[in-house]
């Protein structure tokens, strides 16, 4: 190996172990090996419930609730999927759990990495799990009509598909087939959309190497396998009727392009979707700006507004 390769080798190597870093940061808090973060006064947790019997390790959720919910009351439900490039991260890290005081179930879902399968098995497996938890919330007091997910940079991709695909029977596969896949409400943090023009603005990863983490979920590299990506966009699936969105990027984004949530926004717009996308002056992947009362606020309007009855 020459010279010239090998530094570019190393510089691919360094840039994407920095963007994977970077990526676990922005969805997962930093814990100690094998702890589970410390739950909200007043909440109660069922783990490691199996969504989808006899299927694989990663086919797992943990269900949150007030610990004084009455008999027979059912709660509008949120759903967390976390991000980590498709590659990394865990149910265990759920950032949404501040949402049970106000009001709300909600459900943090494992999903099959690209280590274990390409896609579409990540989205078929949270349409699995949406499935289980409208087939069996009742017991948990969770109201299966009311369903709304969020999820941030790759949960922020898998949300956005889950929103425009719930008319889309294609992805739906194992249990609970006769009870609907789709979702009334979806918050996506900074996910991607079309990788295919990811690489036309800056980027600390190189998008369209076989080694990027959009690769590695679609089974090769992205621009040659363009059939493929096209099913992985979720901009190819909107239509009318698809369910209300939130968006929110920062300007910064360093791992995704904000032009990623634009191009998303514009098609749901024409499509006649409604769609808010905020932008957040110098925000990058993640962190504080995303974690501010300001936002928090935003999102729980949101999801009242979508998934609550309203008052009389």
């Amino acid at each position: 190996m020459n010279r010239r390769v090998l530094l570019s080798s190393l510089t691919l190597l360094l840039a994407l172990t920095a963007a994977s870093a970077q990526d676990k940061a922005a969805t997962k808090p930093k814990l100690p090996a094998g702890q589970l973060p410390r739950l909200p006064e007043g909440v109660k947790v069922v783990r490691e419930l199996p969504y989808a019997p006899g299927g694989h390790e990663r086919h797992k959720l943990d269900i949150y609730t007030p610990e004084n919910l009455a008999p027979g009351v059912k709660l509008p439900l949120v759903v967390w999927v976390h991000g980590g490039g498709w590659q990394n991260g865990s149910k265990n890290a759920c950032p949404a759990l501040w949402l049970v005081p106000r009001g709300f179930a909600v459900a943090s879902i494992n999903y099959r990495l690209s280590s274990h399968a390409t896609y579409p098995a990540q989205l078929e497996d949270c349409k699995a799990a949406l499935r289980w938890l409208r087939a069996h919330g009742a017991a948990h007091g969770i109201d299966g009509a009311r369903i709304g997910v969020w999820g941030s940079s790759a949960g922020g991709h898998l949300v956005a598909l889950l929103g425009v695909t719930g008319d889309v029977k294609d992805f739906d596969r194992g249990e609970n087939l006769g009870v609907s896949s789709a979702v009334q409400a979806v918050c996506d943090f900074f996910g991607p959309t079309d990788f295919l023009q990811m690489s036309k603005f800056p980027s600390t990863i190189p998008h369209d190497s076989p080694t990027s983490p959009e690769s590695k979920l679609i089974g090769g590299a992205i621009q040659e396998h363009k059939d493929k990506v096209a099913r992985a966009n979720p901009i190819t699936f909107v239509s009318k009727g698809d369910a209300p969105f939130l968006i929110l990027h920062g300007d910064k984004d360093p791992l995704v392009p904000i032009h990623q949530s634009e191009l998303l926004e514009a098609a749901l717009k024409q499509a006649g979707v409604a769609v808010t996308l905020v932008k957040l002056a110098g925000a990058g992947h993640g962190g504080q700006p995303f974690n501010a009362p300001e936002q928090q606020e935003r999102v729980a309007k949101f999801f009242a507004q979508h998934l609550k009855p309203a008052t009389k």
